[in-house]
């Protein structure tokens, strides 16, 4: 993970431009890097990247570049454009916006960049999220408010399911790009996996590239995985932690935890995570944390996990 942002090289590969379009816009509308160490080339932070996508954006549909500058150092898009005296061209996926509540400039470009069903957008702004400032950054301040905000327009429509997915699968594909640890002489000691019929699995994701950026192994099962399965895949492995996602309340069923514990291995750590359990009807001893960095804070230190 890189701490001092990106170069202009990478800065122009994600966003498809060449270097000197890149610095032609620093130099002439000041959509430059804002972050800087001092004996070092300024470099390029993730809310700089979403500007940027905005003036690639709107030069792209035609309008004047001063015009496009100025609608990028606000961070918003126009709906209308003044030097035309009509509305911007349509761009695929509609403009409907997406609520991110206060989420930052890097959400609201993912959010539009999900509604233009636009992957490499999306791939070019998690993946620079994730490298400026890691996952769990990256999960709590860009991808759930979007994922909830995608959510909950669905909820209201019954529409955007074709936003939901691809944005789902290039989160998916984001996350395990992240580095994992290399291979010690043990084998994982942590299983992560989604309650039977659970199929909401991109937060066990989240947590498995969060574990790798710490150097430690996990085995991740994914979604839907039936009790008998989860039983029989922790008495194989025999790990010091398992982790059981929850989303709704309908794959929320404790006894699966209780079958957990009652089986050929009890794992030291059991982790009830997500908001789909419920509470105070929980084995006693199983731990629920509240947010990824709580659940990585958790998990981190477990005997025999660290891959370093």
């Amino acid at each position: 993970m890189a701490d001092d942002g990106l170069s202009a090289g990478a800065v122009a590969r994600r966003l498809g431009i060449a270097v000197t379009t890149l610095r032609s816009w620093h130099r002439r509308y000041g959509l430059g890097p804002t972050r800087h160490v001092p004996g070092q080339h300024r470099r390029y932070s993730v809310e700089d990247l979403d500007r940027l996508d905005v003036m690639r954006r709107l030069t792209a549909e035609g309008i004047a570049p001063a015009e496009a500058a100025d609608w990028a150092r606000r961070g918003a898009v126009p709906e209308k454009a003044p030097d035309r005296g009509g509305p911007l061209p349509a761009r695929a996926g509609g403009g409907t916006a997406i609520a991110v509540g206060r989420a930052g400039p890097a959400a609201r470009g993912l959010a539009r960049a999900a509604m233009r069903l636009d992957p490499l957008a999306m791939r070019a702004g998690i993946g620079a999220a994730i490298e400026a400032g890691g996952v769990v950054a990256t999960w709590e301040r860009m991808l759930r408010p979007v994922l909830v905000g995608i959510g909950e327009r669905h909820a209201a429509s019954a529409a955007f399911i074709e936003v939901e997915h691809l944005l789902s699968r290039c989160v998916s594909e984001a996350l395990a790009a992240v580095p994992r640890p290399p291979a010690g002489g043990s084998s994982p000691r942590i299983l992560l996996s989604c309650a039977d019929e659970e199929q909401h699995s991109l937060p066990l994701e989240a947590l498995a590239a969060a574990l790798a950026e710490v150097g430690v192994h996990c085995r991740l099962l994914g979604a839907r995985v039936p009790v008998t399965a989860l039983v029989d895949a922790v008495g194989r492995t025999a790990p010091q932690a398992v982790v059981v996602w929850s989303h709704r309340s309908a794959t929320g069923d404790p006894t699966q935890l209780t079958a957990v514990r009652a089986g050929p291995w009890r794992p030291p750590l059991l982790v009830a995570a997500g908001p789909g359990w419920p509470p105070g009807l929980l084995p006693p001893g199983v731990r629920t944390p509240a947010t990824l960095a709580e659940a990585l804070t958790m998990l981190r230190d477990v005997p025999g996990s660290s891959g370093r």
